[in-house]
């Protein structure tokens, strides 16, 4: 449907649901290596460079004991990296490449998701824009409905609509 409405429209893959998919698998591998506890599992999730100290020790003890879960943990921020690069879609799409063949040796499932959108997935370097600020306005709106009970009256829905988003 959408490819009929906006025929020239160009398909991007939202990075922040990539790194979710990612993110997932890495959680699995994680409970696989015995890891469970929900502090722990945070650390593994978060991004290296909003570790506080203590959370990189606590993070090294854990990767130190499990091989798998430290390549899994490594290649993580390695996806995340590419996506902090000033790159042009060809590069990311090549850097994208790269990482699905030495990331294969730990993650699975994650690498035929990638692979198979991997040009949408590469989309996201034309201007490097996500969905959130969409989703935020989606939310809203979704607040406003719960909170009006729903609205009986659609011209009333659109002036609160229009009154909470305008400057």
């Amino acid at each position: 449907m959408i490819e009929k409405v906006f025929p020239n429209a160009v398909l991007v893959i939202d990075r922040f649901h990539v790194m979710k998919v990612v993110n997932e698998e890495l959680n699995k591998i994680s409970r696989q290596s015995g890891v469970f506890d929900r502090g722990s599992k945070l650390i593994l999730l978060k991004n290296d460079k909003d570790l506080t100290d203590e959370e990189k020790s606590k993070l090294e003890q854990h990767l130190s004991r499990e091989k798998r879960l430290a390549k899994a943990y490594e290649w993580k921020e390695e996806f995340r990296a590419i996506y902090e690069q000033s790159l042009t879609v060809e590069e990311g799409k090549y850097q994208f490449q790269e990482w699905l063949g030495k990331a294969r040796e730990v993650y699975s499932e994650v690498i035929t998701t990638i692979r198979n959108h991997l040009d949408g997935i590469s989309n996201y370097f034309r201007n490097r824009m996500t969905s959130g600020e969409m989703e935020g306005i989606n939310n809203h709106i979704k607040l406003i409905k719960r909170q009006a009970y729903g609205f009986v009256n659609f011209n009333n829905f659109r002036e609160r609509l229009l009154a909470c988003f305008s400057d």
